[in-house]
């Protein structure tokens, strides 16, 4: 399973960052829980858009470099 997220724009590193300043170590459940009422709202770009952000907070908790270091 591929945990590297795809970044449509710099909004969604914000969005991480704002999730992560309000919600500290749940922030990545929160996003899970946006993407999940928008997927029950039938909105499948908010959907897609939060689970990448999701995947960006977890990315962003690792203490190291992750994939190819140049």
């Amino acid at each position: 399973m591929n945990m590297m997220p795809y970044l449509g724009d710099r909004r969604e590193i914000a969005d991480a960052n704002d999730l992560i300043a309000s919600f500290g170590e749940l922030a990545g459940s929160e996003a899970a829980a946006r993407a999940d009422r928008s997927r029950d709202l039938g909105n499948h770009i908010h959907f897609c858009r939060w689970r990448q952000i999701e995947r960006l907070i977890v990315l962003m908790s690792v203490g190291r470099a992750v994939g190819t270091v140049h």
